[in-house]
């Protein structure tokens, strides 16, 4: 790769993360702000996209994320499954031609089961292409909405999407339980009773036990928002049926991988945790350079 560089984000709904390249595809900068799509309106991304080129430098740019969505700044469709990064290069959505771009994301369907995802799939695909992963491997994303993804032969094959995350923050902050989960949520006692407690397979009921306990002088009222996320896990791993000694790697920060691999590993599979940072990079430079 040379030329004069240039500009990736990772745009999502509530923050962006953004990367400066030089000519070589070597990562020379990054910055990360909260000007997700929540804040900013279809009509206002040119400006935000000038200003970051003010900052950062006058090049080209690749975006990726819910940037592309029917709610973003362009709507840059979906490639099915199989997909492979050379897929999403030839779907790329150009906003200025050869100077402002956005990748598709990937889609799922099987028998009556439909799926999407938007931004994974450049981590996903990048952690392949880099050898982060092997070319068949099971990839866990955790996040508001968690990505369970097959990779065969380097390309996503499936994928499977749970609104995990989102559950939780709604738990926290909204109906019976969010007073009681106002405490930190980390892999200690609380979280592990609330992953034993899992295998039950009896979320719906044991999410409103999770007050009961407290009420009854059961259970501390602090340990209620670890023990749920116990729960909320648990049954999220339990969900995908890993099978004993199989590894899931994983994509996320460090307290998110650290639960998941709790989870991975009480249902009788391996955690191996990655760096999504690392993943995103591998993917938008190959990206980048097969669009050039």
């Amino acid at each position: 790769m040379t030329g004069e560089g240039f500009l990736a984000i990772d745009w999502g709904t509530s923050n962006r993360r953004i990367y400066l390249f030089d000519g070589v595809g070597t990562l020379r900068a990054t910055e990360r702000d909260d000007r997700g799509l929540s804040v900013v309106s279809r009509e206002a991304f040119p400006l935000e996209v000038a200003e970051i080129r003010a900052r950062l430098g006058d090049l080209p740019m690749l975006c990726a994320g819910m940037v592309g969505s029917a709610s973003g700044w362009v709507d840059a469709s979906y490639c099915p499954c199989p997909a492979a990064l050379e897929d999403l290069a030839e779907a790329i959505s150009w906003v200025e031609p050869g100077r402002t771009a956005i990748v598709p994301g990937v889609s799922f369907e099987k028998d009556s089961r439909s799926d999407l995802m938007r931004g994974e799939e450049v981590q996903l695909l990048g952690a392949a292409a880099e050898g982060l992963v092997s070319r068949d491997a099971l990839l866990c994303q955790p996040g508001t909405h968690c990505k369970w993804a097959c990779i065969t032969n380097g390309r996503i094959d499936s994928f499977r999407t749970t609104m995990t995350g989102e559950l939780f923050g709604y738990l926290k902050h909204h109906g019976v339980l969010a007073e009681y989960m106002t405490g930190e949520v980390a892999s200690g006692e609380a979280f592990h009773r609330g992953l034993a407690q899992s295998s039950s397979r009896s979320l719906l009921g044991d999410l409103f036990c999770a007050r009961v306990a407290v009420l009854q002088g059961k259970r501390d009222i602090s340990d209620t928002a670890a023990y749920v996320s116990g729960l909320l896990i648990g049954n999220d791993v339990l969900e995908q049926e890993i099978g004993a000694g199989n590894l899931v790697h994983v994509l996320a920060d460090p307290l998110l991988g650290d639960l998941y691999g709790a989870a991975i590993g009480a249902a009788g599979g391996e955690a191996v945790l990655l760096d999504s940072e690392d993943a995103f990079v591998a993917g938008i430079t190959r990206l980048w350079a097969l669009v050039q």
